[in-house]
C-alpha cells in the first residue's frame, strides 16, 4: 500500500500503482493512517528523519512501513513481511465499482496467502480505473528524506469510530484493510498529545523544503525574533506568519515551511505586539496595515499585517542594511544615465516582490553621491534609509508624515525639491500631481506595476479620461526620461536570484510614437533601437543563461517571446515584429508622408 500526501492512496498490483480512491490524501490524513498503523512515536521522530518500523496484524502478520518526506511531500510505503501458504482458486480477488464513489477500485478476498498478478497482468474487474505507473517519489530506490514539520494532533475527521474514517482508510464491510491497520485496539476519541517542539540551531538547512529554527516554542516575542533572524540569515524575500499554520519563508522564489504549526492565540500575541500603537485602529477599522518594522539588531522590514479566515498574518520583507548601489544589484550603468536630466520623469517597473523598491533606492543614491541637490522621498512605508552624503535627503511616510501620495507632492513644490520620489504611481491625482512636477523642473521617479515598458506607458495614459489622454500624451512625449523594467530570475541551482532588465530611455523617436497615439509600435523600436541604448528583455535573460547562471527552461518563464529566446540566445537574428495586420496600411501611409516632406515633396 503506497500512501502519499496530494495523491490518491494506491496498491501495487502486478509492476503498476491502481488508485483505491478517486480524491487526494491530505498530509494529516497519512500522518493518522501512520499513527493507526502502530506509528505513534515514529511519526513524532519524523521531524529530524526518515523512519522505519514493523508491527503485527492481526489476519496478515508483519507489516514493515516505510515513512519519510520526498520533495517536501509526505509519503509511506507499507507490505506484508511474511507471506503464508498458498490461497485456494475462492480466495482469489474481485474488484468492483464502489458504489459511493465512482471510478474507485473496491478491493475484497485480498488474504495474507495471495500471490500478485504477473508482471504487467491487469487483474479481472479492474475496468474502471486504469492502472497508473508508479508515481514519481514512490519508487523502491527512492530516498526517503527529512520532514518539514512534525504532528501536531490527529485530525478530527480519522477519529472516532472506523465508520466515519474517510474510504481511503476502510476496507469493504467496515472493516480496515490489513496494510493500513494497527494492532487491533480500540481507537482513541481523543488526540494524541502534542511532541515538544525540535531544538536545534540556526545553521543549515536541512532540507529543501523545511526549516527548524532554535526553540520555536518559547514567548510569542522570542519566537517572532527568531522568525526574523531566520528569514535574515537565509537571504528570503519574504517572511510569512499565519494563524494555524505553518510559518513559512521565500528563497529564490520558492515558498519553505518553517518549524512547526503556529497557533492563533501564538500568532495573536506576536504580531499585535508588532504593530505601532497609532495604526492599531486602522487595523480595527480596515483589517490591514502597512509599515517599517525596524528591529534594533536585525534590521529594517517592510511589514503587511492583516487579518484573514484562520486569523492574523504577517508579510515581512527583510530590507538590506545599506542602500544598494546598481553594481550590487546587477544592474546595468546605462540605468543611471538618466539620473544626469535636472527634470522629466524615470519609472521603475515589473511584477510585485521584483526588487523595484531597491532599482529605485540605487537610483537615488547616484544623485545622493554625485549632486548637491534636495531629494525629497514620499513612501509607503519607508523601507531604504538614505545617510546623508553628497544631497539633503527629506523622507516622509504616508500615513505618519502626510495623509496620501497626492498630498505629499502637492506641498513638495513648495519645498524647494530638486529630485522628487514617489513610491508608487497609483491613481489618477498621483500620477497628475507626478507629470505636473516633471514639466516644472523637477526630476521625478517613482514605480509602477506593470509587466513591461510599453504597458507602462499605456497604464500612464489609460489612467486619465478620454479628453485629459491628448494631454498627457504631450507631457510625456517631451518629459519621460526613461523605462527600466526587471525580473529577478533564479539561479540554476535556484539559491539566489538575478535582475534581467529592460532599458526603454527617452528619445524622439520614443516621443513621436507617444505623441502620435502609436504605443502599438514600441515592441518593433526595442528591436531596432540598440543604437538608442534600448536593452531588452529577452537579450537580457539571453545574457544570464550565455554567462550559466540560469538554464533556458527558468529563462523562458520570464521572457516575452519564449519561442524565440533559444534563436537570441545562440545569437541567431530575429525577425522584426510587423505591424498590426488592421495598422499596416495607415502605417505605410504615414511612413510615404514622412518620407514625402523629408525630401521637399519628391517622389
Amino acid at each position: 500500500l503506497a500512501l502519499q500526501a496530494d495523491r490518491p492512496p494506491c496498491v501495487l498490483m502486478g509492476e503498476g500503482y491502481t488508485p483505491v480512491l478517486n480524491r487526494n490524501l491530505s498530509e494529516e490524513e497519512v500522518i493518522a493512517a501512520l499513527v493507526e498503523a502502530g506509528g505513534r512515536q515514529e511519526v513524532i521522530a519524523l521531524v529530524s528523519e526518515a523512519r522505519r518500523w514493523v508491527f503485527d496484524q492481526e489476519g496478515v502478520g508483519q507489516v514493515r512501513v516505510s515513512a519519510g518526506y520526498h520533495n517536501g511531500l509526505l509519503q509511506a510505503r507499507l507490505r506484508r513481511v511474511q507471506p503464508a501458504a498458498k490461497s485456494t482458486v475462492a480466495d482469489r480477488p474481485s474488484a468492483r465499482p464502489n458504489a459511493e464513489n465512482t471510478g474507485v477500485i473496491q478491493l475484497e478476498g485480498i488474504e495474507r496467502n495471495q500471490t500478485p498478478p504477473a508482471a504487467g497482468a491487469r487483474p479481472a474487474g479492474l475496468t474502471t480505473t486504469a492502472a497508473y505507473a508508479r508515481p514519481a517519489g514512490l519508487a523502491e530506490t527512492e530516498p526517503l528524506r527529512t520532514p518539514p514539520a512534525q504532528v501536531s494532533s490527529r485530525p478530527a475527521a480519522l477519529t472516532g469510530t472506523a465508520a466515519q474514517r474517510p474510504v481511503a482508510l476502510t476496507g469493504t464491510g467496515g472493516q480496515r484493510p490489513a496494510a493500513a491497520t494497527g494492532p487491533q485496539r480500540p481507537v482513541a476519541d481523543t488526540a494524541p498529545q502534542r511532541p515538544s517542539a525540535p531544538t536545534g540551531s540556526l545553521g543549515p538547512i536541512t532540507s529543501t523544503k523545511s526549516l527548524v529554527p532554535e526553540q520555536l516554542t518559547g514567548k510569542p516575542e522570542e519566537m517572532f525574533e527568531d522568525l526574523l533572524k531566520l528569514a535574515r540569515n537565509k537571504k528570503a524575500s519574504d517572511l510569512h506568519i499565519v494563524a494555524d499554520r505553518h510559518a513559512m519563508v521565500r528563497i529564490a522564489g520558492d515558498m519553505t515551511k518553517v518549524g512547526l504549526k503556529l497557533s492563533v492565540e501564538q500568532v495573536e500575541k506576536m504580531l499585535m505586539a508588532q504593530v505601532p500603537a497609532h495604526l492599531k485602529e486602522e487595523l480595527a477599522r480596515d483589517g490591514a496595515v502597512d509599515f517599517a518594522l525596524a528591529h534594533p539588531t536585525l534590521g529594517r522590514f517592510r511589514t503587511n499585517i492583516s487579518r484573514q479566515r484562520t486569523g492574523m498574518k504577517l508579510t515581512a520583507r527583510p530590507v538590506g542594511d545599506h542602500v544598494p548601489t546598481l553594481a550590487e544589484l546587477g544592474l546595468p550603468d546605462a540605468i543611471a544615465n538618466a539620473t544626469h536630466h535636472h527634470q522629466g520623469l524615470i519609472v521603475v517597473t515589473g511584477p510585485t516582490g521584483h526588487g523595484k523598491t531597491s532599482t529605485m533606492a540605487a537610483i537615488i543614491d547616484v544623485i545622493n553621491r554625485e549632486r548637491s541637490d534636495h531629494i525629497i522621498t514620499v513612501e509607503d512605508p519607508i523601507e531604504y534609509v538614505h545617510p546623508r552624503k553628497k544631497a539633503v535627503i527629506s523622507q516622509r511616510e504616508v500615513g505618519t508624515h502626510t495623509k496620501k501620495f497626492a498630498n505629499a507632492l502637492k506641498g513638495s513644490l513648495r519645498e524647494d525639491p530638486d529630485v522628487i520620489m514617489v513610491g508608487e504611481l497609483r491613481d489618477t491625482e498621483t500620477v497628475r500631481m507626478a507629470l505636473s512636477a516633471s514639466e516644472t523642473g523637477h526630476l521625478v521617479i517613482s514605480t509602477m506595476n506593470t509587466p513591461s515598458a510599453a504597458k507602462a506607458i499605456e497604464r500612464l495614459i489609460d489612467l486619465f479620461p478620454p479628453g485629459d489622454q491628448p494631454q498627457v500624451r504631450m507631457s510625456l512625449s517631451g518629459g519621460l526620461r526613461m523605462i527600466t523594467s526587471q525580473r529577478l530570475v533564479p539561479s540554476a541551482d535556484r539559491k539566489t536570484v538575478r535582475a534581467a532588465v529592460e532599458i526603454l530611455p527617452g528619445s524622439p523617436p520614443l516621443w513621436a510614437l507617444i505623441r502620435d497615439n502609436k504605443t502599438f509600435q514600441i515592441p518593433s523600436l526595442q528591436q531596432r533601437g540598440k543604437a538608442l541604448g534600448i536593452v531588452r528583455l529577452d537579450d537580457s535573460l539571453a545574457d544570464l543563461v550565455r554567462s550559466g547562471f540560469t538554464t533556458l527552461e527558468l529563462a523562458r518563464e520570464y521572457a516575452e517571446a519564449p519561442d524565440q529566446l533559444e534563436a537570441v540566445v545562440k545569437g541567431a537574428p530575429t525577425k522584426e515584429a510587423p505591424a498590426p495586420a488592421n495598422d499596416q496600411a495607415k502605417f505605410g501611409k504615414d511612413m510615404l508622408s514622412k518620407a514625402g516632406k523629408l525630401f521637399g515633396g519628391e517622389k
